[in-house]
C-alpha cells in the first residue's frame, strides 16, 4: 500500500510565456519545471503552493487557478506523489534565483520539454489552455512512463 505525500506545483504564464526553474538540488535536479513542494502541517495546499512559489522565485501572487491534479507512482518507491497544479497569470516581483531554483522565462513554443519531466509534454498543452484536467502517471526510475491516465475534467 502506497503512502501519499502533497505537494504544490506552480505554473506563472504571461501571454505567450511562461516561466520555469531549473532545479539546482533535490528530487528533479536538472530539470526544468514550475515552482513548489511539500504542504506543511497546518497549512492549506494554496498557501503552500504561494510560500514555495515566493520561496524558489521571489514571487508573490494573490490569485492562483487550480488547473490539475497529478498523481504519481515511481516503481519501488512507497509514497505516492499527489500533485496539486496552479497557474498563477498574474504576479508581483521580479523572478530571482534561489539555492533551489534558477527562474528562466520561455516563450510557449520553445519549452524544453527534453530537459523537463516526461509527463510535462502531455499535460502542459491544457494548463496553457486554461483546461482543467486530473491524471496519473507511473515511472520506471525519473525518466520513463509505464504508463499512465490524462483526462480533462470539468471541475477540480
Amino acid at each position: 500500500m502506497l503512502s501519499s505525500k502533497l505537494l504544490t506545483l506552480v505554473l506563472v504564464v504571461q501571454p505567450g510565456r511562461v516561466l520555469l526553474g531549473m532545479k539546482k538540488r533535490g528530487f528533479g535536479a536538472g530539470k526544468w519545471n514550475g515552482f513548489g513542494g511539500k504542504v506543511q502541517p497546518g497549512e492549506t495546499i494554496e498557501d503552500a503552493a504561494k510560500r514555495e512559489l515566493q520561496e524558489e522565485s521571489g514571487l508573490t501572487v494573490d490569485v492562483l487557478n487550480k488547473i490539475g491534479n497529478i498523481k504519481f507512482e515511481f516503481v519501488g518507491e512507497t509514497q505516492l506523489l499527489d500533485v496539486h497544479i496552479f497557474r498563477a497569470d498574474s504576479y508581483k516581483g521580479e523572478p530571482t534565483e534561489s539555492d533551489e531554483m534558477r527562474p528562466k522565462w520561455f516563450d510557449c513554443n520553445e519549452i524544453p520539454f527534453s530537459q523537463m519531466w516526461a509527463d510535462d509534454i502531455l499535460w502542459f498543452p491544457l494548463m496553457l489552455q486554461k483546461k482543467k484536467f486530473v491524471g496519473y502517471f507511473k515511472f520506471q526510475g525519473h525518466d520513463v512512463i509505464l504508463s499512465h491516465t490524462l483526462e480533462e475534467v470539468q471541475e477540480l
